[in-house]
């Protein structure tokens, strides 16, 4: 049985490029024990991935050069030697870019319900976006009723999402995002009150959308569009640093305008969340988020493609913000 897989090829610097990395062909070893075979159905391409494979990633080794890409997916088990992992049961886990994955529990991040929702979804909503945006806007933004919540990327995976919690915990969110047609969708199908294209002048958006300021920031991006939302946030306002998808690179690490006194005088709080701190919380989130599908109250949008050798160029389009939901790449 032959394994299609995405392998890097060369070391980037900043965002990864196609070039970066090679479609090859490899046989599925046999199994040992503790060890079982996952077919892959759904891969998933995420911007955190560009720390994956950059020598600037300061939590984890990097991919090493001529490895499978690390990624997470939704696969289904069709043969094991492991205790406790069974034949057509799913998993979403660190099962990487490719059509075969011979895994051990550690790689498993949740066994999957497929009653519960499409099993797309655990790719995304139910995977670690969805999961990311119910856990770090609760826990650390506590939106009330009648704030102002603020979200960077507010299209995206996670920010879909944020700007719909928002809106059920009462309070009044505001998209940020880069075209009116992506504002457009935050307003009909996200629950967004009101959007800022950040391509026209930021601050004087922000004031007319934000006119008591912003109590919740929930950023994904960082750079110069932080830089100017902080110098509208509300007394006592709380910001949530989720991403960094407009920093082309970290090295060097860049500079701008310093902020300190803006966090003093405005008594922010500021905190950054990884979703990968939270392993023991992702099963009751999930069930959860997925009450909210079968209720109606969560939408959901993804962009589906359908070959393994477009996966590297997904990432790029997800941080040029080209994609329209979620990007997943279906296998089967």
């Amino acid at each position: 049985m032959n394994n299609r897989q995405i392998v890097l090829k060369s070391r980037p610097v900043g965002i990864p490029q196609p070039q970066h990395f090679e479609l090859v062909q490899a046989p599925v070893p046999e199994l040992k024990d503790g060890e079982f075979l996952v077919e892959n159905h759904y891969l998933s391409v995420d911007p955190a991935q560009r720390g994956y494979v950059n020598d600037e990633n300061n939590y984890a080794p990097p991919v090493p050069i001529g490895a499978v890409m690390r990624a997470m997916a939704v696969g289904k088990v069709i043969a094991s030697r492991c205790a406790g992992v069974s034949v057509d049961e799913f998993h979403y886990g660190w099962f990487g870019w490719q059509d075969y994955c011979v895994a051990t529990p550690a790689g498993i991040l949740r066994k999957i319900d497929p009653e519960l929702a499409p099993l797309s979804t655990n790719a995304g909503l139910l995977g670690i976006n969805g999961l990311t945006a119910y856990l770090a806007l609760h826990d650390i933004g506590q939106p009330k009723a009648g704030e102002t919540v603020l979200v960077t990327a507010a299209a995206g995976a996670v920010g879909s999402i944020v700007g719909q919690l928002a809106r059920q915990a009462g309070a009044r969110p505001v998209a940020v995002v880069g075209s009116d047609q992506k504002g457009e969708q935050c307003l009909r199908d996200f629950g967004y009150a009101d959007f800022v294209n950040y391509k026209q002048p930021l601050e004087a958006a922000l004031k007319r959308t934000c006119p008591k300021g912003v109590d919740v920031f929930f950023d994904n991006t960082g750079g110069e569009i932080a830089d100017t939302v902080l110098r509208q946030m509300a007394l006592f306002g709380r910001v949530i640093q989720c991403g960094t998808l407009s920093i082309a690179s970290w090295v060097p690490n860049p500079t701008g305008l310093r902020n300190d006194r803006e966090i003093l005088t405005r008594r922010l709080r500021m905190e950054g969340f990884v979703i990968f701190d939270h392993l023991k919380r992702y099963d009751d989130t999930a069930r959860k988020l997925a009450a909210m599908i079968q209720a109606g109250t969560l939408r959901y949008a993804e962009d589906i493609g359908t070959e393994i050798a477009d996966a590297p160029q997904a990432l790029v389009d997800v941080y040029a913000g080209r994609n329209t939901g979620k990007k997943l790449i279906r296998l089967r």
